[in-house]
């Protein structure tokens, strides 16, 4: 029976290069998370949300050019990578400024809440970064 699932959950993941890039994309929020957390401890939350971030786009177009997209696009896709990740990060430090200075929530949680937003923005640009029909859609 959890054999049976294990193999399903698997082979969910195998045909869908969404369910890859959430995979992914938890996987890099983990790290970059605990990143930010350690970093938070000795800088405010900007440098150590952009210290964490930076990090993240390099681990981010590894695992999307081998994991997710199983494709590499030659230069396009290191030229335009990292755009995806400005136009993110503007957003995400958008979002999080609501968050701590407007809001007055927690600084420990904003990442986590930017990540939610962001997650459909950045899956699409990654794909028509990523591909070369530069299709949108799953």
């Amino acid at each position: 029976m959890i054999t049976q699932v294990f193999q399903r959950v698997r082979s969910a993941i195998a045909a869908s290069s969404f369910l890859r890039f959430l995979v992914s994309g938890g996987l890099n929020t983990a790290i970059t998370y605990l990143i930010y957390l350690l970093l938070l401890q000795s800088f405010g939350y900007r440098i150590a949300y952009s210290a964490a971030y930076a990090f993240g786009i390099v681990f981010a177009y590894l695992i999307n050019r081998i994991f997710v997209f199983r494709t590499h696009a030659g230069l396009r896709s290191m030229l335009l990578f990292p755009l995806v990740y400005v136009a993110q990060y503007l957003s995400s430090m958008a979002v999080l400024w609501t968050w701590i200075e407007r809001l007055h929530l927690p600084a420990r949680l904003g990442p986590l809440v930017v990540v939610a937003i962001t997650v459909p923005l950045t899956y699409l640009l990654s794909r028509f970064v990523f591909t070369r029909k530069k299709a949108l859609l799953p």
